[in-house]
């Protein structure tokens, strides 16, 4: 089968019977996924510790690779899901990923479901790396190196990967021109331009990938009060009007349980097989954003972040960056 043969998913709600408040734990109720094993990055807090607890619920065998590999396992002992397995890796580090992903091809273990859950927001402007900022080369380098170095494992039995992306998609394309902002540092462009990239990587993952039966998906969680908006102060939070002054959120926010929701689903749902490359949110396959809706800044996506032509260019861009390519 070529690519050419592949039929495009539209960015077109399935009508799944799940939605904005639906839960991780409703999303796979009844479902019984032993057997298959599964990688969260990020798997020890916020959305990801949600998202492990589901999968670990449902049967799923679960690592989670982390920067602070201890604190995580701490974390997952609290929660008691102590039996998930931790490993050390820093996603701002292409050495550190790729010894993680050596290590767990090396253990025999199967990959069903790989979701890229972790993620840093807003930062100040930080460098990592060869002087990348951080917010593209933690959110989207170091995972464009995990998947193309977990490709054996991940293409032997047709896996599932989910990206998470966001509404900060809206913020801001791909700075083709400037990626790493080497100047006029702006940390929500940054953040915007992260979050479009792991939309994008999702679209030319699927069309690349599909033929072996991976099939990609973006996510939009929701807006959750979670460790992501560390960066942030109060007053950040209430002008961009998450919040009012007494610190309560405004309605639309979601729990981490509905927070996990979507890429619990994307990662699991029968209702996506033989679909991809397409992005999610409230448990469905969102429509394309209505410019006219008074709900343009937080549904649906902007043609930008599905754009075929623009995911393959971020891909070459990121394969020459990284000198990873699984189909090069």
């Amino acid at each position: 089968m070529n690519r050419s043969d592949l039929q495009e998913t539209p960015q077109m709600p399935l009508n799944s019977g799940f939605g904005h408040h639906s839960t991780a734990a409703s999303v796979l109720e009844d479902m019984d996924l032993s057997g298959c094993a599964a990688i969260v990055t990020g798997g020890y807090s916020g959305l990801g510790l949600e998202t492990v607890r589901a999968l670990v619920s449902a049967g799923v065998e679960v690592s989670v690779p982390a920067r602070r590999a201890d604190h995580a396992r701490g974390v997952l002992a609290d929660a008691e899901l102590g039996n998930v397995a931790v490993f050390e890796m820093d996603l701002g580090s292409q050495d550190s990923v790729k010894r993680f992903a050596a290590q767990y091809l090396d253990s025999g273990q199967r990959l069903d479901i790989l979701i890229n859950n972790a993620a840093i927001m807003a930062c100040p402007e930080t460098r990592v790396g060869p002087g990348w900022e951080a917010q593209f080369a933690t959110n989207h380098l170091g995972h464009f190196t995990l998947v193309n170095e977990l490709w054996p494992v991940l293409s032997t039995d047709g896996a599932r990967v989910v990206a998470l992306s966001s509404t900060g998609h809206k913020r801001s394309g791909i700075h083709f021109d400037d990626p790493q902002f080497t100047s006029g540092y702006d940390k929500w462009e940054a953040y915007g331009q992260a979050k479009t990239a792991n939309s994008l990587f999702a679209v030319e993952l699927d069309a690349l990938g599909a033929q072996s039966g991976v099939r990609a998906f973006a996510v939009n969680p929701g807006g959750i009060m979670t460790g992501l908006q560390r960066h942030l102060t109060q007053e950040e939070m209430v002008a961009a009007g998450w919040m009012d002054a007494a610190g309560t959120l405004r309605e639309g926010f979601k729990n981490t349980q509905q927070g996990a929701a979507t890429s619990v689903w994307a990662a699991t749902s029968p209702l996506l097989d033989g679909h991809g490359g397409v992005y999610c949110e409230d448990c469905d396959i969102a429509a394309p954003t209505d410019p006219a809706s008074e709900l343009a800044r937080f549904a649906g996506v902007d043609a930008h972040a599905v754009d075929p032509e623009s995911a393959k260019r971020l891909w070459e861009l990121s394969a020459e960056l990284t000198g990873v390519n699984a189909f090069g």
